[in-house]
C-alpha cells in the first residue's frame, strides 16, 4: 500500500468525520431514548453503517413496529446505496474480490461523493486510499455514536440545539458537489418533486426512495452529453 495515498484518504476522511460527529451523537442519544442500550447503538453503527436509516430504524423500535416492517423501511432508506455500488463498480474494476466487499460495506453518502470526484479528475482510486478515508470515517462514527448514547442525556432535547436539522443540510451539501455534472438540475428536480409528492401521499421512508428512483428515470431519459463536454 502507499503511505502517501493512505495519508492523503487519512486527511480527507477526518475532515467528514468532524461533520458527522453531531449525527452520530445524535444517534446515540436518540437510541438510548427509544430503549435501546448503549452497547446495542454501537453494535447498530458498527453492523449497519448508515447514519439515516439508522435514525429511521430507532425510531420505529421505539414504536414497536414489526420487525419485517423495519428491515423494509430501513431497506428504503438505503435503496440509493445500490445506484452508489453500481457507480462504484467501474472505478475499482482492479480490486480483488475480498476488497470490493469491504468497499462496499463503507460506501457511504461522503464515501461515494468522494471517490467519484476523485475518479473523474482522473485519479486512480487505490484500495489505500479508499480504505484510509473511509475507516476514518467509520472508526469515529463508532466512537461518536458511544459517546452520544453513554452521555447523549446531558445536551437535552435534539431540537433545542437543531441538531436534526444538519442532516438535510448535510446531503443538501453533498449534492451541490455534484452541480457541474450535465443534467444535474433536471435530476435533482425530479427526485425533489418526486420525494416531496410521496411524503404527502405516502409517507416516511419510502419518499427517498420514489424520489430517487424518479431522479434515475429521468436521468436515463436525458440525451447523452457531446463528446467535448462528457470528456471534461
Amino acid at each position: 500500500m502507499s503511505r502517501g495515498e493512505m495519508a492523503e484518504g487519512l486527511r480527507g476522511g477526518m475532515i467528514v468525520a468532524l461533520s458527522t460527529a453531531p449525527f452520530a451523537v445524535l444517534f446515540g442519544a436518540l437510541a438510548v431514548d427509544n430503549g435501546i442500550s448503549v452497547a446495542e447503538a454501537t453494535l447498530m453503527s458498527t453492523t449497519i453503517y448508515a447514519g439515516a436509516s439508522q435514525l429511521v430504524g430507532i425510531e420505529l423500535f421505539g414504536n414497536h413496529v414489526a420487525p419485517w416492517l423495519i428491515v423494509l423501511s430501513i431497506f428504503a432508506v438505503n435503496f440509493r446505496h445500490l445506484l452508489y455500488s453500481a457507480a462504484v463498480t467501474r472505478f475499482i474494476p482492479h480490486f480483488t474480490l475480498g476488497q470490493k466487499l469491504v468497499a462496499f460495506f463503507l460506501l457511504i453518502d461522503p464515501q461515494f461523493a468522494e471517490t467519484a470526484r476523485r475518479a473523474e479528475a482522473g485519479k486512480t482510486i487505490t484500495f489505500a486510499w479508499y480504505v484510509a478515508f473511509a475507516l476514518a470515517i467509520y472508526i469515529p462514527w463508532i466512537i461518536f455514536s458511544t459517546l452520544g448514547a453513554a452521555f447523549g442525556s446531558l445536551i437535552g432535547d435534539p431540537q433545542v440545539w437543531a441538531i436534526d436539522v444538519l442532516l438535510p443540510v448535510y446531503f443538501l451539501g453533498i449534492t451541490i458537489g455534484f452541480r457541474r455534472k450535465p443534467g444535474f438540475y433536471p435530476v435533482a428536480i425530479a427526485a425533489f418533486v418526486a420525494s416531496i409528492a410521496a411524503y404527502v401521499l405516502v409517507g416516511s421512508p419510502w419518499h427517498v426512495s420514489i424520489g430517487a428512483a424518479f431522479g434515475v428515470l429521468v436521468g436515463a431519459l436525458l440525451p447523452l452529453p457531446a463528446p467535448a463536454e462528457a470528456s471534461h
